[in-house]
């Protein structure tokens, strides 16, 4: 669904992504990991041609992205940031229904399609016309999920969404995630330096370092690792347990 093809990406001289090369499957959730300034977040931006790269290609469904409409690549994939980037001006509804309805849907079923989409969300549709100052972090970031969501988009590129919620909150939208995943099959793309999230969440976990790809392994493979990089990540966190209720127990 999406590659990477050595891919290099250098502001005023240094290089933030270099010979990067990665593929990310069809109905998987690869997690980017990595430490602040290691490149997640630049991969992901590549993507969705909110940067483009120095030298090499990212190919989006085969074509490079490159090459293709830039509004039609864009409104394609569904983008969710740690800041949700919701319009304070505009209603859960308006802001839930922003694409549609640039895309020309009736507003029945708009309407229709975000008290969907709060549900699936695990939000009550009477939230629809609140406005984002009213309601809870948490709920903001639901309904920037509800959004990214809102044209069917077959892949999803998520920036630590969950990363500046409280340690139960965000417990709770990891589990509403799997369950939608689970329903849904959407091509993921989720940047976290956390790795019990990137244990819980990932299919598959894609460590980065210095603007390199370390390795990609299974969650149950990654503690495993004799990779000295991976292994240092690891130890970091070796008192976690993490349940991951797809992948079973690491």
């Amino acid at each position: 669904m999406i590659e990477f093809r050595d891919v290099s990406y250098r502001v005023a001289g240094t290089d933030v992504l270099s010979g990067f090369n990665l593929q990310v499957q069809s109905g998987e959730t690869l997690v980017l990991l990595g430490r602040s300034g290691s490149g997640k977040t630049t991969s992901l931006k590549l993507v969705n041609r909110l940067l483009s790269p120095t030298s090499g290609k990212v190919l989006v469904k085969g074509a490079p992205n490159g090459e293709l409409d830039i509004i039609r690549l864009r409104r394609s994939i569904g983008y969710v940031i740690q800041d949700v980037g919701l319009f304070p001006h505009f209603t859960v509804e308006r802001n839930i229904g922003l694409v549609p309805r640039i895309e020309g849907w009736a507003q029945d079923r708009i309407s229709q399609r975000v008290r969907e989409l709060l549900q699936m969300v695990g939000m009550d549709p009477q939230t629809a016309s609140r406005y984002p100052h009213q309601l809870s972090g948490g709920q903001r970031q639901r309904v920037g999920v509800a959004r990214a969501l809102a044209a069917d988009p077959e892949m999803l590129l998520m920036d630590e969404p969950f990363g500046a919620l409280d340690p139960l909150t965000r417990n709770d939208l990891q589990s509403e995630f799997l369950s939608l995943q689970k329903q849904l099959t959407k091509t993921v793309v989720f940047v976290t330096h956390d790795l019990r999230e990137a244990m819980r969440l990932g299919s598959r976990i894609a460590l980065l370092e210095a603007g390199r790809l370390v390795t990609v392994l299974a969650p149950t493979e990654f503690l495993r690792s004799t990779d000295p990089l991976v292994s240092a990540y690891a130890r970091a966190f070796g008192d976690a347990v993490v349940s991951n209720p797809s992948r079973g127990t690491t």
